[in-house]
């Protein structure tokens, strides 16, 4: 496994890579995007303890989806049992993929507590336990910088754990190493991720703005609610396919050798 350094218009590149790769198998990748926000939200409307055990499964859901992109960009159709994949690899690496899930969670929960020390846990109990997002707590200081201290901890923490479940199920490294590595990884390719997330968030908008374009045109409202959030759902779909070719690109390695 060698770290390749890459030149910041590879970040274009990967978000073409997975739009293209999208659109090989559209209604297998967009399914297989809804049945993992499903079960994501099932679990999290248990409250608390719900919440809690999808922020474990979720760096082996993403593997899931990670390995459906793989499937997908050799021209093949990948089945619903793919999402489970990082789970059936074996004793070794389910136990390596539950820690690291662990591991997520335990900082996920920190960075919520380090909110709490500024607007008393009013953030991090929206998260935890549900509840809706009024308009008094927007405007209070003290919830609009804990939502910002969460937004500005939880960017190290994404790096640490983009590559992670790839590493650990692919190159079956311990999750500790795997979090060091992504890390590096995404540390050394900067530029390539700023051009990614800069792209993804214009293409974003561009399909936000599209939207309300046409709503204008037709009078509509309704047009609008009703295109606005399946559409979201898609690009959301795209862009989590996008996320292996950012892993291939980083390390020169193919996805199941041995390590």
């Amino acid at each position: 496994m060698k770290l390749n350094i890459v030149p910041a218009s590879r970040g274009i590149q990967w978000v073409k890579l997975g739009m293209k790769t999208f659109f090989r198998q559209p209604l297998a990748l967009a399914g297989l995007f809804f049945l993992f926000l499903a079960v994501m939200s099932i679990l999290s409307m248990v409250p608390l303890l719900g919440n809690v055990l999808a922020l474990v499964l979720l760096p082996g859901a993403t593997l899931g989806l990670m390995a459906a992109t793989a499937e997908a960009s050799k021209g093949n159709f990948p089945m619903p049992s793919i999402l489970i994949s990082a789970f059936r690899a074996g004793r070794q690496q389910l136990r390596a993929m539950l820690t690291l899930g662990a591991l997520y969670a335990l900082a996920f929960l920190l960075v919520l507590g380090c909110s709490a020390l500024i607007d008393g846990g009013q953030f991090a109990k929206l998260y935890l336990i549900g509840g809706t997002m009024t308009a008094e707590m927007l405007q209070e200081g003290d919830f609009q910088m804990a939502m910002l201290v969460s937004m500005g901890l939880y960017v190290p923490l994404s790096l640490m754990f983009w590559h992670a479940p790839a590493l650990v199920h692919w190159q079956g490294l311990p999750p500790v190493k795997s979090l060091f590595f992504s890390m590096v990884a995404c540390l050394r390719n900067f530029w390539a991720f700023t051009l990614y997330s800069v792209v993804w968030m214009g293409v974003f908008l561009l399909m936000g703005l599209v939207i309300s374009i046409i709503a204008a045109l037709t009078g509509s409202a309704e047009v609008m609610g009703a295109v606005l959030y399946p559409a979201a759902m898609l690009m959301a779909a795209m862009f989590f396919t996008s996320i292996y070719f950012t892993f291939v690109d980083n390390f020169d390695t193919t996805p199941g050798e041995t390590p």
